[in-house]
């Protein structure tokens, strides 16, 4: 059964992988390191898969780690394993990245649009200082903002979309099952999301439906059933739009 996008009042965004393409960010972001050490053989691909496997370890560990530290030593330790060529400087530099992120070209328009219409609020794995760099890319002004740093723990934790359902009835009135959430990521976002009872957009950038590859996203073997599905947040905007 198709959404009724008349049924929410507010929508909840991740940020990196649906709003911020992150991929591309991390990414270049690794390329100091790589270009140090040009005898390593690796792609794009495999860069990305190494960076979810490290974080999601770092993240499951230490929970209450700040994001510019996590990035931080993801970057130290995929250098001790490949044994590469880094310092102090270069893991800093990665761990500060964040901002330099660029966004998807149709997040702007789109988020202009859905914003005439709904509350518009982020639910975001990184820190204060690094998501308001970010939100320099993205112009729109959100009406909430909650990050990893101020809820004190990492999606795909429960304790994260808790947090939203409360601060959103406290500061904007709106109940959680008023909110539907719009995501990439299947791990961090739609899967927690649904066992809480969410109604979930995916948002497939990396074409995962289609046979596309993970990315900087874990691995989930059991899919969520998704209320509804877009390649991109454009034609999500444009199906609210016509509805």
């Amino acid at each position: 059964m198709p959404l009724n996008y008349d049924n929410y009042d507010a929508l909840s965004f991740d940020c990196y992988g649906t709003l911020i393409d992150w991929e591309s960010g991390i990414w270049l972001a690794f390329q100091p390191l790589l270009v140090e050490n040009p005898h390593l053989q690796i792609d794009q691909n495999q860069v990305l898969a190494a960076f979810a496997e490290l974080e999601n370890e770092i993240q499951s560990d230490q929970p209450g780690m700040p994001y510019p530290e996590i990035l931080k030593s993801i970057h130290n330790r995929f250098a001790l394993r490949h044994e590469l060529v880094t310092n102090e400087g270069m893991d800093k530099s990665f761990g500060t990245s964040v901002g330099e992120w660029p966004a998807f070209p149709d997040s702007i328009e789109a988020l202009v649009d859905l914003k005439k219409r709904y509350k518009l609020a982020i639910l975001s794995n990184v820190d204060d200082v690094g998501f308001a760099a970010s939100n320099e890319h993205l112009v729109v002004e959100f009406d909430a903002i909650y990050t990893a740093e101020k809820i004190g723990s990492y999606k795909p934790d429960a304790a994260n979309f808790e947090f939203l359902f409360t601060q959103l009835l406290a500061e904007q009135g709106i109940s959680r099952e008023r909110i539907l959430h719009v995501a990439q990521s299947l791990y961090h976002d739609i899967q927690p999301a649904k066992m809480l009872g969410m109604d979930c957009v995916w948002i497939d950038r990396q074409g995962l439906s289609t046979g596309g590859d993970w990315g900087a996203t874990s691995v989930i073997l059991e899919w969520p059933k998704v209320d509804a599905v877009f390649s991109g947040l454009a034609s999500f905007a444009q199906a609210v739009v016509n509805s």
